[in-house]
């Protein structure tokens, strides 16, 4: 059965149009006036009419064929874009990465929009949420790379860095005098949540849960307005309405661990970029602090 939307059979059909002859049609197309006669010849059989006036000089299309010619142009149309699309390999290799939420900074999205730029094969697929989920989601295979914040890290980790842990309260709110101290902290499994616990109650300090936020965005917000204290890291309050305080406890730092596959050929290069925003985050964590009562 012949397929009259063979685009080879279309092509060759609006060449003769276009041209107004067979021998030029051939000749734009690269075969013979013979073999374009007879691809004309099987498209006006599948379309059960005479498609080209062979009397006429130059020859036309018929009425039939002048109702097909729109047609046949945008199957050709979209039959080159298919083409260009399959040629093209942008986005065909997907990368996964898997970030906490105050990782995915501006100066990561730098990295990796940089990295995309210059690598427009790969796709990259970028997940924020909290750590644990992360570290888990990792080790299902779901992540290519993925950098999260643990107690301490495990043997495959490609890089670790300790995130100094600070006590911090609203600059204009004196909510450390209190007593008991109101707390700002994550949900229970929370990171940050037991080892604020654990330093009040070394300091012998009595303290509640004021707030629970379940994003680091709602904690430090809730911290600003002084509805509590928060123990957070200290690269994520620059820029905020925030003081450091004193005398409250200290907490060992968190890690902030990075892994990554072996498997993966553009691995290597997003290791290495990741490491860089991560070196230079960690050494911009602010040091002001000032004396709690």
């Amino acid at each position: 059965m012949i397929d009259m939307l063979d685009p080879r059979l279309l092509r060759s059909f609006v060449a003769i149009v276009d041209s107004g002859h067979f021998t030029r049609a051939a000749e734009q197309l690269g075969m013979t006036q013979s073999t374009i006669s007879q691809q004309l010849g099987r498209l006006e059989e599948a379309a059960g009419h005479p498609l080209i006036d062979r009397a006429a000089r130059p020859v036309r299309p018929t009425a039939m064929g002048e109702r097909l010619l729109g047609h046949a142009r945008r199957i050709l149309q979209l039959d080159e874009e298919a083409r260009n699309l399959l040629r093209d390999p942008a986005g065909t290799a997907g990368v996964s990465i898997g970030l906490p939420e105050d990782l995915a900074t501006p100066a990561m999205a730098q990295r990796l929009a940089g990295f995309a730029a210059a690598n427009s094969r790969i796709r990259l697929d970028v997940v924020t949420g909290l750590s644990r989920d992360l570290a888990a989601r990792y080790r299902q295979g779901e992540f290519d790379l993925v950098v999260v914040k643990e107690d301490r890290p495990a043997p495959d980790c490609r890089a670790s860095y300790p995130e100094p842990l600070g006590w911090f309260a609203a600059r204009d709110h004196a909510v450390e005098a209190r007593d008991p101290v109101p707390l700002v902290t994550f949900p229970p499994g929370g990171l940050y949540r037991e080892p604020m616990f654990r330093a009040l109650e070394t300091a012998g300090r009595r303290w509640y849960v004021a707030f629970t936020g379940s994003s680091l965005q709602s904690v430090l917000a809730a911290t600003e307005a002084g509805m509590g204290l928060s123990l957070l890291p200290r690269s994520v309050v620059e820029g905020r309405a925030l003081r450091r305080l004193t005398g409250l406890g200290e907490a060992a730092p968190m890690v902030v661990s990075l892994y990554a596959r072996e498997n993966a050929e553009p691995i290597a290069e997003l290791v290495d970029m990741t490491k860089a925003v991560l070196e230079q985050r960690m050494s911009l964590a602010p040091t002001r602090t000032s004396g709690s009562a």
